[in-house]
């Protein structure tokens, strides 16, 4: 029986779908429009999969259900940054597809088990989390804009945060409005949504 490989990132995530603002789903309800489409991206500031550094690198997951995520058959396009090398290249797809352990990945990968073969490309991607800023670029797959929910009436920026104490993706995360949303990631992930519920959070994960 092989060693358990150790792993732990930690840094900012960017994350918009087709729900509207809150997105019934961090309170365990229902998508917005009975189907839910996302995407997600991540900045490890400091992480090792083993001996492997993976600091500094991005990875992205571009995904779809036909239902209710718990409801599973959903279809996933994972992006790993151009700029790693092999071994860490092979450590973030090991990640990615649940294969080394951890709540997050282990979760995604079970409800997903339609998976597009993993690209590897340039990943932008800025973000502000107390600014509730943020954009993502993965040139020919996606793009996404992240701006503050506004007042209807003054145009002023309104802030809401969901804090989820037990939560696996994250404990607290900043609610902001996806200004667009555009992914051509193949047929199933071809989507392009506008005022739609973004977050952007802190993450730490582990499987310690």
């Amino acid at each position: 029986m092989s060693e358990r490989v150790m792993w732990r990132i930690e840094g900012e995530e960017v994350a918009a779908c087709n729900c509207n603002w809150g997105c019934p789903c961090q309170f365990n309800g229902l998508p917005t429009t009975g189907r839910c489409e996302g995407m997600a991206a991540w900045q490890i500031e400091r992480g090792h999969y083993g001996a492997v550094p993976l600091d500094g690198l991005r990875f992205a997951l571009v995904c779809s259900w036909p239902g209710p995520i718990h409801e599973g058959n959903g279809t996933v396009q994972a992006v790993i940054d151009r700029r790693a090398t092999r071994e860490q290249l092979e450590a973030l797809l090991t990640l990615m597809n649940g294969g080394a352990g951890g709540t997050f990945f282990e979760v995604f990968s079970s409800v997903c088990p339609n998976k597009l073969e993993s690209r590897i490309a340039a990943i932008e991607l800025s973000a502000d989390r107390e600014r509730r800023r943020a954009s993502v670029r993965i040139p020919g797959m996606l793009e996404v804009d992240v701006e503050p929910i506004r007042n209807p009436v003054t145009g002023e920026e309104h802030r809401a945060r969901i804090d989820l104490p037990n939560g696996f993706e994250y404990k607290q995360a900043e609610v902001a409005n996806a200004v667009r949303f555009h992914s051509t990631c193949g047929p199933a992930l071809s989507v392009d949504h506008s005022g739609t519920h973004a977050h952007l959070n802190r993450f730490e994960w582990t499987n310690a």
